[in-house]
């Protein structure tokens, strides 16, 4: 018997830290955001987070400190990656604490009952932040797809075509950079034609820095390594982590299945990739040209 209560002690500790650590990420969030309506929400959720914190009190009846990595690591990921996306990934890593509330003996299913109602609220709240970099994931999604796409098809075309590092990377340069004007210019014209909330030459800017961003991360191995095939190996490595960083973003943020959508991605790029080589390989042969 009292080895269960030493259990239940220990359970009901782990929600009290859990809960005074995110009053204290939340608390550090809603000072630093922008806008009236988000720091009010996140102000909101902290003084949410600090009621839980009192009610498992009354029962350890002692005070807990916060967990001063968890409140410096998501609020590091907030301020690099977004709010949403870094509140998102909190509340997603603490679901299993929360499912642990269902083994909590009976003498606590009505304080247990006031806390979830809660926990519903909080979600309904965050659903309510408004963060401008959301607004513009479909400009990201487009600089990023067709730098990856097509990127990745010239570099596996010019790797056997050219058989150069240098070469490669040079024109890889090239025609990524011109590329991105071009997607961004698109992008100016295509928010511009639509009128909305989102501003044509921020949804340009997402663009085109997506796109020179993966243009840089998939040359750089060309710029320091002379064998061809494994700087191809090397970008294709870099197209994967891009595309599987990116969709794990979205689908936090957004609440979007992620497997699917990285699957896509990756099989897009890869099969433009095998065509543009075979092409590359053919028109070398085809033509006679060895450099």
């Amino acid at each position: 018997m009292n080895k269960g209560r030493d259990i239940q002690a220990r359970h009901i500790e782990v929600f009290q830290k859990n809960e005074i650590t995110e009053h204290f990420i939340y608390k550090k969030l809603s000072t630093r955001v922008t806008g009236v309506k988000n720091r009010r929400i996140l102000f909101q959720i902290a003084d949410d987070e600090m009621r839980h914190y009192n009610v498992w009190k009354t029962y350890t009846r002692k005070d807990i400190k916060p967990n001063s990595i968890k409140v410096w690591f998501y609020t590091l990921v907030s301020l690099v990656f977004g709010f949403t996306f870094g509140i998102k990934l909190m509340e997603n890593g603490e679901k299993n604490a929360h499912d642990s509330y269902s083994r909590i003996p009976d003498s606590f299913k009505e304080i247990n009952g006031i806390i979830r109602d809660e926990e519903e609220h909080e979600q309904a709240l965050i659903t309510l932040l408004d963060e401008e970099r959301l607004k513009y994931t479909g400009s990201i999604v487009l600089g990023l797809n067709d730098a990856l796409v097509e990127l990745m098809g010239v570099l596996a075309g010019l790797t056997f075509a050219l058989q150069n590092t240098a070469l490669v990377a040079l024109t890889a340069a090239i025609t990524g950079f011109a590329a991105a004007l071009s997607m961004a210019a698109s992008g100016y014209l295509s928010t511009k034609s639509d009128p909305g909330s989102k501003n044509p030459f921020v949804s340009a800017l997402y663009t085109g820095i997506a796109y020179i961003v993966t243009v840089v991360l998939l040359i750089t191995p060309y710029l320091f390594l002379t064998d061809l095939y494994i700087c191809l190996g090397l970008a294709f490595f870099a197209a994967v982590c891009i595309i599987g960083f990116f969709n794990f973003y979205i689908s936090v943020a957004r609440d979007l299945p992620f497997k699917s959508r990285f699957l896509e991605m990756v099989g897009l790029s890869f099969t433009v990739a095998a065509l543009s080589f075979l092409a590359g390989y053919a028109i070398r042969y085809a033509f006679g040209i060895v450099i």
